[in-house]
């Protein structure tokens, strides 16, 4: 049976391309700064984001928070959305690592506003904690992978820019929220200190992520990165599949936003089940089932028929399209959904 895996875009294994690359890259000691490969990935991943700089880390939760801990001092507040990744998915990390307590602000679609981030300020008296850093995930994983509104981006940095606060983008996902909004991803990154972007989900590589931002911040993140242990060594051959990544995997990143869309209109007509349109913006689709079905049976059912979904919930459940997801199988997908509520 052809597994068709929806879990996440994380499970997507590097092309042909990739695998030539990595098995001729040249490569160097990365912790004495000499990885040739590694060196022309983290300037072409600036270059793109429009950043001074940027380091070539193992993942985005280390990318996460190794920008967090560079950001700020122990006390003060990280503030964000409340379902953000560096809330429910990085084991506590913040707190452990850089001793920032919560502000979390709740919201429909991953976004918040100006007044947002204003209420969660206290006014500047020395016995209160102070903002340490804004934390701003485009596109947003449990939201639906929606996009953060640019204006609204704009507004933010601006704000907090005049007051000395350091504004961090989780982009994981940042390239699909560019072809989503159809623009160059610059146009995003710009109201953001930092960014942070994933190589190993939509565009395909095994592993790594790159932290951007301004040269002196990513000489204090290269040290906060050794620290945690992500100092790598002949690291090249990572990075080699990196550079191939950004050349000729970002354009088609469209393509698996029009499946997920394909996916979620067909689901959308099914009894039991509700697919909110509106919210299905980049290449991540969740069901919504009523009280007849069980997501997590129903993910299951799936799941023997060759089709592998994540239930995040007794009533929801994630689906994610990626390089390796067709026409065909978005067509498979639907008939077996359908079978499956009929029956």
């Amino acid at each position: 049976m052809m597994v068709i895996d929806l879990r996440s875009d994380t499970v997507t294994r590097p092309t042909p391309e990739m695998r030539r690359a990595m098995s001729l890259a040249e490569v160097g000691d990365d912790v004495f700064g000499e990885d040739p490969t590694v060196r022309r990935l983290e300037e072409r991943a600036a270059a793109l984001v429009g950043k001074e700089a940027a380091l070539f880390v193992p993942s985005g939760t280390m990318g996460n928070q190794v920008a967090l801990k560079s950001w700020s001092r122990p006390g003060q507040l990280l503030i964000c959305e409340e379902r953000s990744h560096v809330i429910k998915f990085e084991m506590g990390a913040a707190a452990v690592i850089s001793g920032l307590t919560p502000a979390t602000i709740p919201s429909e679609d991953g976004s918040f506003t100006v007044s947002d981030v204003e209420g969660r300020i206290p006014p500047p008296v020395y016995y209160l904690q102070s903002p340490g850093v804004v934390v701003v995930e485009t596109t947003h994983n449990m939201a639906g992978g929606t996009v953060f509104p640019p204006d609204r981006l704009k507004e933010i940095y601006s704000y907090c820019r005049d007051r000395g606060i350091p504004v961090h983008m989780d982009g994981a996902r940042v390239f699909n929220a560019a072809a989503a909004l159809g623009v160059p991803v610059r146009e995003i990154t710009q109201f953001a200190d930092s960014v942070m972007f994933c190589l190993s989900k939509g565009l395909a590589c095994p592993v790594g992520s790159l932290l951007c931002g301004p040269a002196d911040f990513i000489e204090e993140a290269r040290k906060v990165r050794k620290m945690l242990g992500g100092g790598m060594r002949q690291v090249g051959v990572l990075a080699a599949a990196g550079l191939v990544a950004l050349e000729t995997m970002i354009d088609r990143l469209v393509e698996d936003h029009q499946r997920a869309r394909r996916l979620a209109e067909g689901l959308n007509e099914l009894k039991g089940l509700r697919v909110d349109l509106e919210k299905v913006q980049s290449n991540i689709v969740m069901i919504d089932f009523d009280d007849s079905v069980d997501a997590r049976v129903w993910a299951e059912a799936m799941q023997k028929e060759g089709i592998l979904t994540i239930a995040l919930g007794p009533r929801r459940v994630r689906l994610v399209t990626h390089y390796h997801i067709t026409d065909a199988d978005v067509v498979r997908v639907l008939d077996v959904a359908s079978k499956l509520l009929k029956g």
